[in-house]
């Protein structure tokens, strides 16, 4: 199973279009939104995705949380508050968008914890928990916009830069 993961895509309609098209083409069986989607039209964007899309509320997406959750309704798409645990292919896997979060607790409880808000790439492992944030895909750092994919087969998560 490939889970395709992105955050903080911050309304960049373009780049949103671009995720979708390499998701696509990736044949990833999820995407992971790491939360600042920020507004209902850059969410209805993703309807381009030919999976399933499950993402945590971001710092940014709390004054249209509503708005999201009833875009959200428009195709395979689930908004959670943070954190949120998933059970994949026999993986723990935990979605939060403030990386502060991230303590002994979370990561016991976890195979994997995907995070964002920092616009940095990071992958670690701590106490065996992979620790992964893709890094900027908000078009802020121009030419850096990444994405990522992690193969739950195999756990090592990869980068594809746009």
């Amino acid at each position: 199973m490939n889970i395709g993961i992105v955050g903080d895509t911050h309304n960049n309609l373009k780049n949103i279009s671009k995720i979708c098209e390499i998701f696509n083409k990736e044949r990833v069986d999820l995407v992971i939104h790491t939360g600042d989607i920020t507004l209902p039209k850059s969410l209805l964007a993703f309807q381009k995705l030919n999976s399933e899309m499950i993402g945590v509320f971001g710092n940014n997406d709390i004054d249209e949380k509503e708005d999201l959750i009833k875009a959200s309704k428009n195709f395979k798409c689930l908004l959670k508050e943070e954190p949120c645990f998933l059970n994949l292919k026999g993986k723990k896997i935990c979605i939060v968008h403030h990386p502060e979060l991230i303590n002994e607790d979370l990561i016991l409880r976890s195979d994997i914890i995907f995070h964002g808000h920092t616009h940095r790439y990071r992958n670690e492992i701590i106490e065996e928990t992979i620790i992964f944030n893709p890094g900027e895909c908000a078009g802020f750092l121009n030419g850096k916009n990444q994405i990522g994919i992690l193969d739950l087969v195999n756990l090592v998560p990869r980068i594809i830069n746009f």
